[in-house]
């Protein structure tokens, strides 16, 4: 009886969202044109309300099911859910500090390499665990590091490496994992603007010792807010997961007792024999988790994923063909030997262009263009970085001039390709009148 209505009740889920997201087409001008978003569908809709009914209020079966899907679809051994993208970052990097990783774990003081032209919970977590930030540049065009700079960066305390797939655009990641290899380092890849890529034919998240991801309205798919750590490591596995979940030495789910079948005959650290392992702390963690209803959404959008990637790949080059030999504009390149799943469209208003970047992005804010700066630009000219310690390779110039001259538009898929050919158009009639 109860299944029964449930069924009647999602039923009725659908035909509501039927009738709220009815299309009333595009009016340019009018219409806004996001630079990203959120697409949701009545299935999502139904997901979400289904996890209600059944009170899922907290991580359960939905997760579960979750981390072991999308694990398998990163090709991946684990993954683990966490609150947000940022948490994902903080927990990969402060699983490297583990006490359980012996004479290999991250020390304050240790450096880690890491890019200036970044989103700031890329590097956060390096200074929040008492770590050094040592700064490269990018290149334009792809707005990602070359090789070189990072073999240029590697010093006697360099122990790691994080940095972020730009944009969905790829990082040399295969010569980057090779050069972390050689010299024992090791590699977090950021993978929350990029699932979908891929690097010489493999996905990218699998080639770092782990790598992040991000469910934020804005990425490829999304629980609304949540991230999630994977790796092919299991003793890192292990180390995410107590980290996430309070520092706890026990693996049990909340609710399970004794899966270990010896819950009461552990003796850690100087506790007395047979304390109760389900409040052994192995760990300084947090807790990190997300809920059963952010997964059941994270489910129904993980099946749409393909289409998403291609409708991604689609706008992207919808643009780049249409802007192609703009005058003024340094237009985006893939990394050779990638395919990226796009997040934005990176433009760099050059020197001799005859217009400015603020006013070419006026131009579209007022026609209902939405716009984005390349994230933070150079990191270290924000006033939260400037007392502190890092360490810079090189000059940040390009860094820079990604801070004054360069900003990008969407290709999420909820932009038709009308809505493509606007964003193009409008930007070519303005270089004209430049």
């Amino acid at each position: 009886m109860a299944d029964q209505v449930k069924a009647r009740l999602l039923d009725e889920v659908r035909t509501y969202h039927r009738d709220q997201e009815q299309d009333t087409g595009f009016v340019p001008g009018v219409t806004p044109v996001l630079s990203s978003g959120a697409v949701l569908d009545e299935d999502d809709r139904a997901a979400l309300v289904g996890a209600a009914l059944d009170l899922r209020i907290a991580a359960g079966t939905h997760t579960r099911k979750f981390e072991s899907t999308f694990a398998r679809t990163l090709r991946m051994r684990k993954a683990h859910l966490t609150n947000s993208g940022s948490s994902a970052n903080l927990l990969a990097l402060s699983a490297l500090t583990s006490p359980q990783l012996g004479d290999r774990r991250l020390r304050p003081g240790d450096e880690v390499i890491t890019v200036a032209t970044s989103f700031p919970t890329t590097v956060n977590p390096i200074l929040q665990n008492g770590l050094v930030p040592v700064f490269v540049d990018v290149e334009l065009g792809t707005y990602n590091v070359a090789a070189e700079q990072i073999a240029a960066a590697i010093g006697p305390r360099t122990r790691a490496v994080m940095i972020a797939h730009t944009l969905g655009n790829p990082f040399p990641v295969a010569e980057v994992a090779a050069l972390a290899e050689e010299h024992d380092l090791f590699l977090i890849e950021d993978n929350c603007d990029a699932v979908g890529s891929t690097y010489q034919g493999r996905l990218t998240g699998t080639f770092g010792d782990l790598s992040t991801v991000s469910f934020y309205p804005a990425h490829h798919i999304t629980m609304g807010e949540g991230g999630c750590v994977l790796t092919g490591n299991l003793a890192l596995a292990r180390i995410v997961e107590s980290m996430r979940d309070w520092g706890r030495d026990c693996w049990c789910e909340p609710g399970e007792d004794d899966r270990c079948m010896k819950r009461f005959q552990y003796q850690l650290g100087t506790l007395p024999a047979g304390y109760d392992h389900k409040y052994i702390f192995s760990h300084v963690g947090y807790n990190l988790k997300t809920t059963d209803l952010q997964a059941a959404l994270g489910l129904s959008q993980l099946k749409k994923l393909p289409e998403f990637t291609e409708a991604r790949k689609r706008n992207w080059r919808r643009m780049r063909e249409r802007l192609d030999g703009a005058p003024g504009l340094l237009l985006p390149e893939a990394t050779p030997g990638s395919d990226p799943s796009w997040f934005g469209f990176p433009m760099t208003v050059l020197p001799d262009a005859g217009y400015t970047r603020g006013a070419l992005v006026d131009f579209l804010e007022a026609r209902k263009i939405g716009t984005r700066r390349l994230f933070a630009g150079n990191l270290i000219r924000h006033p939260a970085y400037q007392d502190r310690r890092y360490r810079v390779v090189g000059t940040l110039a390009n860094s820079d001039v990604i801070t004054e001259h360069t900003f990008w538009t969407g290709v999420y898929p909820g932009l038709t390709i009308e809505m493509i050919d606007y964003v193009a158009d409008s930007i070519r009639e303005f270089v004209a009148k430049s």
